[in-house]
């Protein structure tokens, strides 16, 4: 055995191409190593569109990510936010009831400088002119009326988010107007198996080298170099992939366990992606924000309008506010007041400790659903990334793989 060993040997290094020979599966490994770099950083970025337009057809590159930010995100939502819990639930778990103290809170610090910039911008003269005395009544009607205005306000906002805000659109228009956090969010959860599929490729191209030099033995045809490479190129690509998530249920083989490489790492992929969500998704800002800016803006005027009114329509506020303005301009006062009200409330409400405090709240809540999810329910969470464009990366590794083969032949087998 030793011997034939011994004479299969000599006979290799007799060969005339020995060296690039014994050269194919170290080219391989880095040839596969430096693809799969460049095709998980294709996944990524860049994040705007690199390239230029010819006859209005872009030719270029942009991330799959970015460029599909906001279909990966709604897929995100549709199978695995959704299933964690509902923007209600979330929003109960922030303890409105506490919110709304601490907005009266800051509300109240500047309540007199509020009434005179509103009264100010409808006719400042007038209302310069206006009686101290009665001026002060209005403050003090209007401070002693904002805790219990906000309290309800806050209290029917709660009971209506979900009707005031749509998750799935607050989630997509966020990450399409920041495509940078998308990817920020995704590399968090997945860089680990992203590193994972980047080092293990060396190793599956110096595997697939080795077959290739058996195939260099047996048919040493110039074509085959180039044709295994790009079929090598196209498998390390995609068993790379498919072995970040798959299998999805440990299996055993031989006495070893194979478990996806983002599978089991579940428990981790949690605390991060819980932390993620709470502090940069489901804010108690980027809610509010939705509720008043969004989409459905004018269902939370009206409401505001409701629980302003009261405090608008009491006896003092009423005349003194005709008294200056006309029945007219009262008519007018209320839009001018919501508008107000709306950018004074959203001041407290991008409070960064107001938001750090909400977000440990829901951060249990996010934490608890999570554990939960079936094994095929959390691949969800970064799969779609990989998934909806993945047949380019597999591609890219084929036509890259048969470029080295291609230049292994040109200058190492003449």
């Amino acid at each position: 055995m030793l011997d034939a060993l011994s004479q299969f040997w000599q006979q290799i290094q007799a060969r005339p191409d020995f060296v690039p020979f014994m050269c194919i599966p170290i080219v391989a490994s880095v040839v596969t190593w430096l693809h799969v770099w460049m095709a998980l950083k294709m996944v990524f970025y860049p994040i705007a569109f690199w390239g230029f337009h010819v006859a209005g057809l872009p030719v270029g590159w942009q991330g799959i990510v970015p460029r599909k930010a906001g279909k990966i995100s709604g897929i995100l939502v549709d199978q695995s936010i959704s299933k964690i819990g509902s923007l209600d639930e979330f929003f109960r778990e922030m303890k409105p009831d506490e919110m709304a103290e601490f907005i009266s809170e800051t509300l109240m610090e500047n309540v007199e400088e509020f009434i005179d910039e509103v009264m100010g911008e409808r006719n400042r003269t007038l209302w310069e002119n206006l009686p101290l005395g009665i001026k002060r009544r209005i403050y003090q009607h209007v401070r002693k009326q904002v805790p219990s205005i906000m309290d309800g306000l806050v209290t029917e906002l709660t009971f209506n988010v979900e009707s005031l805000v749509d998750m799935r659109q607050m989630v997509v228009s966020q990450m399409e107007n920041d495509r940078a956090m998308m990817v920020r969010m995704f590399l968090r959860v997945g860089q680990k198996e992203i590193n994972f599929i980047w080092h293990i490729s060396a190793a599956i191209g110096l595997f697939f080298g080795i077959i290739q030099m058996g195939v260099w033995l047996v048919v040493p045809w110039h074509w085959t170099l180039v044709f295994w490479a790009a079929l090598w190129g196209l498998l390390t690509n995609w068993l790379a992939i498919w072995m970040v998530f798959n299998p999805i249920e440990p299996k055993k083989f031989m006495g070893m366990t194979f478990h996806g490489a983002f599978m089991r790492r579940q428990a981790e992929v949690t605390e991060v992606f819980a932390h993620i969500s709470t502090r940069e998704l489901f804010t108690i800002k980027q809610i509010m924000t939705e509720m008043m800016f969004g989409p459905k803006a004018d269902k939370t005027r009206k409401v505001i309008k409701r629980h302003v009114g009261k405090m608008l329509d009491s006896p003092i506020v009423r005349t003194a506010i005709q008294m200056t303005m006309g029945w007219d301009e009262y008519a007018k006062l209320k839009d001018t007041i919501i508008d107000k009200s709306i950018a004074a409330t959203m001041v407290p409400i991008s409070d960064a400790g107001l938001n750090e405090s909400r977000a440990e709240k829901v951060n249990e809540l996010f934490l608890d659903r999570m554990k939960k999810l079936s094994p095929a329910e959390f691949q969800n969470l970064l799969r779609p990334a990989f998934q909806e464009d993945e047949w380019i990366l597999i591609v890219l590794g084929g036509v890259t793989g048969a470029l080295a083969g291609w230049l292994q032949l040109i200058f190492g087998f003449k």
